[in-house]
């Protein structure tokens, strides 16, 4: 944790140089937060859970076609889906809260986005994840102030 806090420093560095969103947008989108994340963590965990269950029955058939691999990376990239959503909804509390722990846990999912585009192995997905992930933290950078 050390190192991810270490690697949001450095981006820091990089952010601070950015230009501000005007106050009312950032009391907007942290009023906003909580909602988002504990909304986006049910549907997260309900469609980690869904298309786990869904690849449990076609990775049969994967295997008499020869496709296992795709299913493995599917339901790799459905556990880490599944672990955004559960940090999502941990993330509720402390961001409601005011706590620094919620923005964390929200930096944390931003990363654990490119680590599933990666594990797709296509290039396109990965540089559009990066620079989604990018502009994400913009707007978490933007609000980190508020939190304590």
């Amino acid at each position: 944790m050390n190192s991810l806090n270490n690697f949001a420093k450095t981006l820091d560095l990089y952010y601070v140089k950015l230009p501000a969103l005007p106050k009312g947008v950032r009391n907007f989108i942290i009023s906003l937060m909580p909602w988002l994340v504990l909304a986006f963590g049910i549907l997260a965990v309900l469609g980690g859970i869904g298309t786990l269950g869904s690849l449990s029955n076609a990775s049969s058939f994967a295997v008499i076609m020869g496709t296992q691999m795709y299913v493995f990376l599917a339901i790799a990239s459905a556990v880490i889906s599944l672990a955004q959503g559960v940090i999502e909804l941990m993330s509720y509390s402390p961001l409601k809260a005011g706590k620094i722990r919620g923005w964390n846990l929200l930096f944390y999912c931003l990363l654990l986005g490119v680590v599933s585009s990666a594990i797709t192995l296509n290039i396109n997905v990965i540089i559009s994840s990066i620079i989604w992930t990018l502009i994400g933290y913009y707007f978490l950078y933007q609000i980190k102030s508020y939190y304590r």
